[in-house]
């Protein structure tokens, strides 16, 4: 496979599809047709996560209700098996809680016409310095 040269607006596409769904608490299940039921891997606080069950476990068990999300930028590269590389940098700011910076990293992989997410890394950006 080759490097995919839509690279750029399959990340830009992606990140605004996935970010409508899990910020809307009645559409954040519907993200479970994002991941593949066993090869998906998510790292979330630093909790790491296999396949859709274990990881729609995780976003379904989130208790916040309102999200505001401002996402600063948005980079893609191509992989050479056809996938893309996404990382977002936003802030984020759940209910009343004060906002925090985050990043969140995607890898999507190539099914058929469409694509799964395989990787998908989550951290607020929130230095615990003793």
């Amino acid at each position: 496979m080759a490097l995919n040269p839509q690279y750029d607006a399959i990340g830009k596409g992606f990140v605004q599809q996935y970010y409508t769904l899990f910020d809307d608490p009645a559409q954040r299940p519907n993200l479970a047709n994002m991941y593949n039921v066993e090869t998906s891997f998510m790292t979330f606080e630093g909790v790491q996560l296999q396949g859709a069950v274990k990881i729609m476990e995780k976003l379904n068990g989130l208790t916040f209700q309102k999200i505001g999300r401002l996402i600063t930028s948005v980079d893609s590269q191509p992989m050479f098996d056809g996938g893309v590389l996404i990382n977002v940098l936003g802030r984020l700011q759940c209910d009343d809680d004060p906002p925090h910076p985050y990043m969140q990293t995607f890898v999507l992989k190539p099914l058929g016409d469409s694509f799964f997410v395989q990787h998908d890394i989550f951290r607020l950006g929130i230095h615990d310095v003793a």
